[in-house]
């Protein structure tokens, strides 16, 4: 009597490219390390948070990631793009096309009203999108609040704002740099909730660094950077 055949099991479907890829990076000032031998990893629709105490580098990393800040070491590769190899205005073009940017004060224009801050990344472009605008402003729990100018609202209002203007123009990588320190825990909560949804739903990969180790474990995968590099403190789920 023949042995029935086997069912295959379904091929795994193949991992998404990384959209951000960091290999041996290093950072000093004159003589002073910042850090060295950096070397990370996202992918899209993915957060990962890198702790660490202040003055360890964290703000130094995501501008050395951005382009912003040189290094001295390693290379960073964003959507497929050596950032440190490429010329200065073409670094500038990377930044409008493939990042968003989330900062802990938030820095939005207090002369412009909510709907022309969240819409500058795409007027940077020269692609205004009005309707892409009220979409990112729904998304965030900001419906309505077009015409408002930035005095009028809350912090947490401010943190949407931002959060929206970061992901309007459907960049790669979210970049954010201690988004809930001037906020209280619970508005931190929520901020962090719509921070994670909205990156889930646009696809984009998210780098979080913070000393909040609340905010930390909403991540994917938790990093801690020191001087020597980054480690894992808290293993993928």
């Amino acid at each position: 009597m023949s042995t029935p055949l086997a069912t295959p099991s379904p091929a795994a479907a193949p991992a998404a490219a990384p959209v951000l890829q960091v290999e041996g990076l290093a950072r000093r000032y004159g003589d002073a390390l910042v850090f060295r031998d950096v070397s990370l990893a996202l992918r899209p629709g993915e957060l990962v948070a890198v702790l660490g105490e202040s003055g360890v580098g964290k703000s130094t990393l995501l501008n050395a990631i951005a382009g912003l800040d040189g290094i001295d070491a390693g290379r960073v590769v964003l959507a497929g793009h050596d950032v440190h190899a490429l010329p200065e205005r073409e670094q500038a073009l990377l930044r409008r096309r493939s990042l968003g940017f989330v900062f802990q004060a938030f820095h939005v224009l207090p002369h412009l009203d909510v709907a022309h801050n969240v819409a500058l990344p795409l007027l940077l472009l020269g692609r205004p999108d009005e309707a892409r605008v009220r979409e990112m402003l729904s998304a965030v729990g900001l419906a309505g609040f077009d015409a408002r100018l930035p005095r009028t609202l809350s912090g947490g209002q401010l943190q949407r704002v931002a959060i929206a203007r970061a992901l309007v123009h459907r960049p790669a990588l979210i970049l954010a740099d201690e988004p809930t320190g001037n906020l209280d825990p619970a508005t931190a909560a929520q901020v962090l909730d719509l921070l994670v949804e909205a990156t889930q739903r646009e696809g984009a990969a998210c780098l979080l660094v913070t000393h909040s180790r609340a905010a930390a474990e909403r991540a994917d995968r938790v990093l801690e950077l020191t001087a020597g590099g980054v480690r894992a403190v808290v293993e993928p789920g």
